[in-house]
């Protein structure tokens, strides 16, 4: 079991979409460890839980095959290559990122990314809203998000219970007996969740703490898929703590893109820059840790206390409204994502007025050679059906060519 959730974890390229299904390849068609049915049933409550769905999917496969351990085994093994990669390409960001060659190739890597977002925006469009109200509810969202800044998990909240409130069917499912109540579970998850804050606590280290703190916050709120967390994140590490610039937000996302694993472990590199402004390399790397400990451990939390509730908790009508609505206002967040992600790849400068989070590009700072770029990846993502990872190759060494033979 531990070479095929490895080998998972080291293919695991493109996105929650890519990842799920090459999991369904490998453990329904291939091995046979799970029934259509059955990883219908647990793709549809990982969808329902807070986190990566993807990374949790792996987590139950391995729960349902080998118990805790299996689990445990799996989801580690799903995100590991992942974190590694990102590591060292974090280290080398932070003493190579400002030399032009590499800032070329990053503004190659930024502008393919700025398509995946935008196709992300109309793939959800299809599928999440499907009538009057969700469309009202995505575009309430992006003006509240976009002008005025309000804070993601507060959109979730009001959505969810808009969600809940308005479902015409209430009468949920009763749930079955279970033969042992999960409390033992939950606590000794919650225990290991916290362990690292009080120990930081203790120790008063305000920085560490405070990482662990707002990445625990994103750990809870983290409905509706990746690019909805990369948005609250991008809007909280940049305007509210100022751990990272918005360029830098851009090329963590844009090498989240690239590697193995799922896109939230774009979190640990933004937490080793921070860590790294703050107080150097130590830092950088406790910061890290405890960013990919924060949000990584609730998932195991999730699933080994949710998984023997999968067939009830997928089937609760009122949830299930909930989920919708939610998913409706999440096309609104990651179009503002979109939105903001483009805005400053083309501009360098970008002001806000007072009172509101409305974003303004300076127009004498834009940059003609980003809109190249992001027309070149959307013909050859579009028009010649280029794969992710082989359009941000032509684009980063285009970029890195041209910045060294002077042309940007």
């Amino acid at each position: 079991m531990s070479r095929v959730f490895g080998r998972i974890g080291l293919m695991s390229f493109g996105g929650p979409a890519a990842q799920i299904s090459l999991m369904y390849d490998v453990l329904v068609r291939h091995y046979e460890w799970l029934s259509d049915q059955e990883y219908l049933r647990a793709l549809s409550l990982c969808m329902l839980l807070p986190g990566p769905e993807a990374m949790q999917l792996a987590t139950y496969a391995g729960w349902r095959l080998r118990g805790v351990v299996g689990g445990l085994l799996a989801g580690l093994l799903f995100i590991f290559p992942g974190t590694i990669i990102i590591f060292l390409i974090a280290l080398g960001y932070i003493f190579f990122g400002d030399l032009p060659a590499i800032q070329a190739a990053f503004l190659g890597v930024k502008s393919t990314v700025a398509v995946i977002v935008l196709q992300a925006v109309f793939r959800l469009k299809d599928t999440a809203l499907t009538g009057k109200t969700s469309w009202i509810l995505a575009c309430t969202t992006f003006i509240f998000i976009f002008v005025f800044g309000l804070p993601f998990p507060l959109i979730i909240f009001f959505a969810g219970c808009y969600g809940y409130l308005s479902s015409q069917n209430s009468n949920p499912l009763p749930l079955p007996a279970i033969r042992v109540l999960p409390v033992s579970t939950i606590c000794f998850w919650v225990g290991l969740w916290i362990l690292p804050l009080v120990i930081l606590r203790f120790f008063d280290h305000e920085f560490l703490f405070g990482i662990g703190i707002f990445f625990s916050k994103l750990s809870i709120v983290t409905f509706g898929g990746a690019y909805a967390v990369l948005a609250y994140m991008a809007q909280e590490v940049v305007q509210s703590y100022g751990w990272v610039t918005a360029g830098q937000m851009i090329d963590a996302l844009g090498l989240a893109e690239t590697t193995p694993g799922p896109l939230i472990l774009v979190i640990e590199f933004v937490a080793l820059l921070a860590g790294f402004t703050e107080g150097g390399i130590s830092v950088a790397i406790l910061s890290g840790l405890i960013a990919l400990w924060v949000t990584f451990t609730p998932c195991f939390l999730w699933i080994f206390v949710a998984g023997p509730y999968l067939d009830v908790i997928a089937s609760q009508p009122r949830l299930l409204a909930a989920l919708n609505a939610i998913a409706a206002s999440v096309v609104g967040v990651i179009l503002n994502l979109s939105v903001w992600f483009i805005l400053y790849v083309l501009f360098t400068d970008i002001h806000q007025i007072d009172g509101i989070a409305l974003p303004l590009p300076d127009v004498q700072t834009f940059n003609l050679s980003a809109l190249y770029f992001i027309g070149l990846a959307m013909v050859l993502m579009l028009k010649f059906r280029l794969n992710l990872i082989l359009t941000m190759m032509i684009l980063a060494t285009t970029g890195c060519t041209l910045s060294l033979l002077g042309f940007i």
